[in-house]
């Protein structure tokens, strides 16, 4: 246990500002997830709206990109996927599609059908994030990819880093089309 205790508190202290007072009824590890969320949040919602929507089908060709998901389908996997793991999380079904390659359902096609789902996804891992406490964080659930069970605070840890790593993708693609990142012009 003390292995898991040193684990939960870096994985409670991943990033900036975790130590701010907790608002009333929530733990310090709920609210930790909870601000990280909205951090990498702020960063690729913004960064969806910046893309032109003619942009949203871009994916490069040149070099080793063959098959690499356009930038709408970035911001729709990572959507995605946060609702897999915030339904794993909560121990419901998941709300939403996770669709072909979990590249969110086929009926998204237009910049703002992926912005609304990117959002609602957003929304959704948040309420998965306010249930986290220092009593549930080890206990061992059901992982949203394969048959394993993992610590629930593995899953917060994965919802954040997924989504940054992606992120990370969608930055390259905005740049090649001459999009500055929102959060690189602060």
């Amino acid at each position: 246990m003390k292995r898991a205790s040193g684990w939960l508190l870096v994985a409670a202290s991943f990033g900036t500002a975790m130590w701010a007072a907790e608002p009333a009824g929530r733990s310090a590890m709920s609210s930790s997830f909870d601000r990280q969320l909205s951090g990498v949040e702020r960063e690729v919602v913004s960064l969806a709206e910046a893309l032109p929507a003619d942009k949203f089908g871009f994916a490069p060709t040149q070099g080793e990109f063959q098959g690499v998901r356009t930038f709408g389908q970035q911001a729709s996997h990572i959507a995605a996927t946060l609702y897999m793991i915030a339904s794993a999380m909560q121990g419901e079904k998941n709300p939403s599609e996770a669709g072909k390659d979990e590249n969110g359902p086929a009926s998204l096609k237009t910049k703002q059908d992926v912005l609304n789902y990117l959002k609602a996804a957003f929304a959704y891992a948040h309420k998965a994030m306010n249930t986290l406490t220092d009593q549930n964080a080890t206990e061992m659930i059901g992982a949203p990819f394969g048959n394993n069970k993992a610590p629930r605070v593995s899953l917060a840890v994965m919802a954040i880093s997924h989504t940054f790593d992606h992120y990370g993708q969608m930055v390259v693609y905005a740049r090649m089309n001459g999009v500055v990142p929102p959060a690189s012009r602060r």
